[in-house]
This record gives structure tokens, C-alpha cells and sequence, in this order.
């Protein structure tokens, strides 16, 4: 069940006086990438075949994501008039495909798969807990407040799961971290590239993977700050069997945000230096 609709959202309350274009293209970008959680929901449905209470949540997180996708959307063509989100979204759609004929996780067991989801929604809980801080847009504000608590529900739910298949597959904190690691390196993978792509660049223009990932990330991950870090680490740590809230996480925490600044900066100039 939804903890709230699109509807309720106070949609006069949007002032184009503060809206940051490049926050404009981030949110379009996100919008298709929510609205196409309905394939992941399938592709989780067949990896989880035999699990009725899984697939049940499965299609609920799908339900959830895709309010998130519209509400993004509805709120992008009111900052750009001239775009269009259901086209947008389409275009992706015949941009970007996962497999959903697989019967089997990619990580190799549900244990990892619900991993992998964890951080999924570390990432997202974090990146709209972020713009939420960084816009002073009204209504995407609210929005993205809305959307961030969601995700944290969404990894608590996966969490939940995540534990239940470990007392069967009991899977390492070595081999959890390093399913963990591999799902947050592959955000700079074609799924962001090609959504960036999709919503910001007309269909003339032949898509290239890094520079969409450096238009993407140079805007992305500019609202960030520690706090949002210390957060996401936190979330990381409690996934992979580490104690949070310690010396080891302060420290991460602290090189994970020096890493994240670095990166966003060399992003920043390569967008710069290719004109996006």
C-alpha cells in the first residue's frame, strides 16, 4: 500500500523562480528510472518464484517506484514545459533492457540479490535526502522528502528479506561486501548514462556511455554532503555484517565523501570540456 499519492502533493506550490536546470536534468534523468521499476519487478518475480510473500512485496516496492517516477515527471514538465516525461520515459524504455527471461540472480544467489537491492536503495534514499536539501523549490522539495522515506522503507523491506535467505545461503561479510562494492561501482554503468541520454539529449545526438555517466554524475552528485555520507555508510555497513556507528564507519564515512567530491569534480570537468 502506498504511504501517500501523487495527488496529495500541493502542486500550486511550484515556483519556477528556483528551479537549478541542473537539477532539472538529474530529476528527468530519475524520473524514467523510477517509472521502469516494473521490469525489475518482474525479474525479481522470477528469481523469487517460489516465494509468495517476497513476490507480494516485490510488486508493492514496483507499485511505490513508479509513483516516484510520475511524481518526478509531473514536476520536470512543470520546470521545462517543452518536455515530454511519457515520451521520455518510452524512449528509454527502447533505450536501455534488462534480461527478463532469467530464472537466476546475477549475484549468484537471493542472498546477493537482495544485497545488490539494499544498495540500490541506499543510494537513492541518500541521492533524494540530498536534493531534497539542495533545492529551494518548494514542491520538489517536498517530493523528494517523500521519496527519500520511501527508499529507506524499501531498504529496511529488502534488509528485512536479506536476512531471512542468509540463515539459509549464509553467504560472508567478505563475499556480501564485495556484492555490495559491485553494485554501487555499477552506477556509472549504461542504466543512468542511457536515462541521462533519453531525458536531456535529443534523439540526433549518438549516444555515447561516458559522456552521458559525466553529465549525469557531474550534476548528481553535487548535493551531497557528509551527513548523507555518514548515512549511506551506515546503511552499507548494517547490510554487509559491519558494526555501524564506529570508528571504522566514521572513517569510511570520511574517505567515502573525500572519494565522492574527487569524483564529482573530475565529472565535472570532463561534462565541462565536452559541452554537456
Amino acid at each position: 500500500m502506498k504511504h501517500w499519492h501523487i495527488d496529495q502533493m500541493d502542486w500550486d506550490s511550484f515556483e519556477p523562480s528556483r528551479v537549478d536546470p541542473d537539477i532539472v536534468a538529474v530529476v528527468k534523468a530519475a524520473s524514467v528510472v523510477e517509472r521502469n521499476s516494473v521490469d525489475y519487478a518482474v525479474y525479481l518475480n522470477h528469481v523469487f518464484s517460489d516465494d509468495a510473500d517476497f513476490q507480494e512485496a516485490a510488486d508493492n516496492w514496483a507499485l511505490e517506484e513508479v509513483q516516484h517516477g510520475d511524481a518526478l515527471g509531473r514536476w520536470a514538465m512543470l520546470a521545462d514545459p517543452s518536455w515530454d516525461y511519457p515520451a521520455a520515459f518510452e524512449r528509454y524504455r527502447n533505450t536501455f533492457h534488462i534480461d527478463l527471461n532469467t530464472t537466476s540472480s546475477v549475484r549468484g544467489s537471493r542472498t546477493g540479490e537482495l544485497i545488490a537491492r539494499c544498495m540500490v536503495e541506499t543510494g537513492t534514499s541518500s541521492f533524494y535526502s540530498s536534493l531534497a536539501d539542495a533545492t529551494d523549490e518548494p514542491l520538489l522539495k517536498a517530493i523528494c522528502k517523500q521519496i527519500a522515506a520511501d527508499e529507506y522503507r524499501h531498504f529496511k523491506l529488502f534488509y528485512d528479506h536479506m536476512r531471512r535467505y542468509l540463515k539459509r545461503e549464509r553467504l560472508g561479510a567478505w563475499a556480501r561486501t564485495r556484492i555490495a562494492l559491485g553494485r554501487i561501482t555499477e552506477s556509472e554503468d549504461d542504466e543512468l548514462a542511457s536515462a541521462y541520454y533519453t531525458t536531456n539529449e535529443p534523439p540526433s545526438v549518438r549516444y555515447e556511455r561516458r559522456r552521458c555517466i559525466a553529465g549525469y554524475m557531474s550534476r548528481a552528485m553535487k548535493p551531497y554532503r557528509q551527513k548523507h555520507i555518514d548515512r549511506v555508510t551506515g546503511m552499507v555497513f548494517k547490510t554487509i555484517g559491519f558494526k555501524p556507528h564506529s570508528r571504522l564507519h566514521t572513517l569510511a564515512a570520511r574517505l567515502v565523501f573525500a572519494l565522492i567530491r574527487h569524483r564529482q569534480r573530475s565529472f565535472e570537468r570532463e561534462a565541462a570540456a565536452i559541452g554537456v
